[in-house]
């Protein structure tokens, strides 16, 4: 076993590379695991974005990739060290914290630990929902939304995230098909009865997506319903197709030891980044099923930081 680090990042996207920057300003050197738990992407859910509009500084939009190149090469630059590797197993029992990642199982320990694995987007598993992804195809409408102004689009289901999608998109669109596979819906009675008594959302009950148009052209042009009880089929013509179904955070590998919310994400202590165990932290989508933007994972990615930080100076003796 090497030897024991003041702290291990486990994820590597907004959340974990801001972290990592902080941490290594603070001399706490820094090693982060890049690769997301098991099927994970490094760099996180915007290494699948096309064109990001919201992030502070970069007025003329930067691709999702890029920035997260530019927040792993600040990472490296500060003296983080990054291993390209997923996590396979943790142990928080008890200090230091272990760890063990990569093809050959490789045991690591750490005094503090901050963890930024994020959630991944539920969908439908379409062929040509996955084809068209970042040409049309989000599950995002707060990310996304502005690149469809004036245009027609579609939403993809029945909860209140499906709903306030469709009322936040209803601003900017012309028209809103709110697509569901059920006679009603599961949001709450308020979030419904705005959708319902909104004139820009056209609401499809008992319907299925069978298809999104047109993968040839590399574009969306409308989507394919098939009515469950009828059968019969309608294409919409849309530009853009929104999934809002839910996100499944990355937390299998920390149930035993962390504890989480009935949806699944991590618990943290308000207004903080601390979990139910002292000496590990969340930040970032792992934690936060409220806001879900690359800028609030980055500053809770920097709260995680300077909380280790803090609690690294308070337990020195450990």
């Amino acid at each position: 076993m090497t030897d024991t680090r003041k702290v291990i990042i486990i994820g590597s996207g907004p959340a974990g590379h801001t972290a990592a920057i902080y941490a290594a300003r603070a001399n706490l050197k820094p090693l982060m695991f890049e690769g997301l738990v098991r099927g994970g992407i490094p760099g996180g859910q915007l290494m699948i974005t096309n064109d990001v509009e919201n992030y502070p500084g970069f007025p003329e939009k930067v691709t999702g990739p890029d920035l997260m190149k530019a927040f792993r090469d600040q990472s490296l630059h500060q003296g983080a060290e990054i291993r390209t590797e997923d996590v396979n197993r943790v142990d928080f029992s008890k200090r230091p914290f272990r760890v063990w990642a990569g093809d050959d199982n490789e045991e690591y320990s750490a005094e503090t630990i901050i963890i930024a694995t994020g959630a991944q987007a539920k969908w439908l598993g379409i062929e040509s929902e996955h084809a068209l992804k970042g040409r049309g195809v989000s599950a995002c409408a707060v990310c996304d939304g502005a690149f469809f102004r004036n245009q027609d689009v579609a939403v993809v289901g029945g909860g209140d995230t499906a709903m306030e999608e469709s009322m936040y998109l209803s601003g900017l669109c012309r028209s809103v098909a709110l697509i569901h596979r059920r006679e009603e819906f599961r949001a709450s009675k308020t979030m419904q009865e705005r959708v319902l008594k909104n004139p820009k959302i056209k609401v499809y009950y008992n319907s299925e997506v069978e298809e999104i148009l047109d993968v040839s052209k590399g574009e969306v042009t409308g989507v394919r319903l098939r009515n469950s009880k009828t059968g019969e089929k309608t294409n919409l013509d849309v530009t853009g197709y929104f999934v809002a179904i839910g996100h499944t955070p990355n937390t299998d590998l920390f149930r035993d030891f962390l504890e989480l919310h009935d949806n699944g994400y991590l618990k943290t202590k308000p207004g903080t980044a601390q979990t139910n165990v002292p000496g590990v932290f969340a930040a970032g989508d792992v934690q936060d099923f409220v806001y879900r933007q690359a800028v609030t994972a980055a500053g809770s990615g920097c709260m995680a930081a300077l909380e280790a930080e803090r609690w690294l100076a308070a337990n020195s003796d450990h």
